[in-house]
């Protein structure tokens, strides 16, 4: 009976010091669900941030494609105009294709200058 009076004794002795541990270990616990909670919402806005980034950088690729087509048009043209102008059959380049390329290309630079 004396052991089981001195192992209740030093039970009894630890019991601060576990529950001490125990509210240490549920205040460290709720410490990291709220780091993990922010680090959370971080995350998520990192990805829409990204997925905005990148459907912006969609669009602007799109328009740079079609805006480089346009001038890769324009300069073929210009340069099928300075090879028929230099040849000197200036008035049969006038009924061309190219011609009417060029007067678009140079209305397009007059409204937009």
């Amino acid at each position: 009976k004396a052991d089981l009076e001195l192992s209740v004794q030093s039970a009894q002795g630890k019991m601060p010091e576990v529950t001490s541990a125990l509210d240490s270990s549920k205040a460290q616990l709720e410490q990291l669900k709220t780091e993990l909670a922010s680090l959370n919402e971080g995350r998520t806005e990192a990805e829409a941030a990204l997925a905005e980034a990148k459907a912006l950088r969609e669009k602007e690729a799109e328009a740079f494609a079609k805006q480089a087509s346009d001038y890769k048009t324009n300069l073929k043209a210009l340069a099928k105009a300075i090879q028929v102008l230099s040849t000197g059959s200036a008035g049969s380049f006038l009924q061309t294709s190219t011609a009417a390329t060029l007067r678009r290309l140079s209305i397009d630079a007059d409204l937009s200058g």
